[in-house]
């Protein structure tokens, strides 16, 4: 394996280096969404029954206890529950547009991920291409064996380490994305309840 590894050349390096990135940010996005998803489900249940009772101050501690963008918007549209009803949609679809950053966290990177390992991984086949046809100018007919057998197999080797990385960070690139569409939707949907229950229309 090492040995494989090793025959990619220095363009390995980058190569792996984009490997354990995107690893690293898989691996925390799915356990952010999979806890803000959580948290959010007993955000509203609390918010329910404490606006049921009026009793704000709860709700309030309620939002602070689950730490997520939902919470930080229902808490902001609590907080300016007495102020009128045009203004208080303001200041929340102003704060939904404020926390969406969090859920898009490390998306960029893991998007561009995607697509320069792909790059290098082509790089790598373009150098290993250039070494192999510098082999068989500089021996004649056939050149060194062994000289081109690595240049084949830099070029190779770099292709294929350069889609290992790709395919799954593009996967899970696309995956992100439509959980935050989700969570954005479901956020909304939330506040939208809250705000309803606020201006006292139910």
């Amino acid at each position: 394996m090492f040995s494989s590894l090793k025959a990619g050349g220095i363009l390995m390096i980058p190569i792996l280096l984009c490997g354990v990135i995107a690893t690293f940010i898989i691996i925390e996005r799915c356990f952010y969404f999979y806890v803000i998803k959580k948290r959010d489900v007993k955000l509203m249940y609390d918010i329910k029954n404490n606006l049921e009772v009026s009793n704000f101050d709860a709700a309030i501690e309620a939002c602070n206890r689950a730490d997520t963008p939902c919470s930080q918007v229902v808490k902001k549209a609590l907080n300016c529950r007495t102020w009128d009803e045009r203004d208080l949609k303001d200041v929340v679809e102003a704060e939904m547009t404020a926390v969406v950053p969090r859920l898009e966290h490390l998306l960029t990177p893991l998007g561009t991920i995607a697509n320069i390992s792909t790059l290098l991984g082509l790089l790598g086949t373009v150098t290993g291409n250039i070494k192999a046809f510098g082999v068989l100018g500089a021996g004649g007919t056939m050149g060194d064996p062994a000289l081109l057998a690595g240049a084949i197999g830099e070029a190779l080797v770099t292709t294929v380490a350069g889609l290992v990385v790709s395919i799954p960070a593009l996967i899970f690139y696309n995956y992100f994305v439509s959980r935050v569409n989700r969570r954005i939707a479901e956020m909304e949907s939330n506040v939208t309840n809250v705000v309803i229950k606020l201006t006292g229309r139910v």
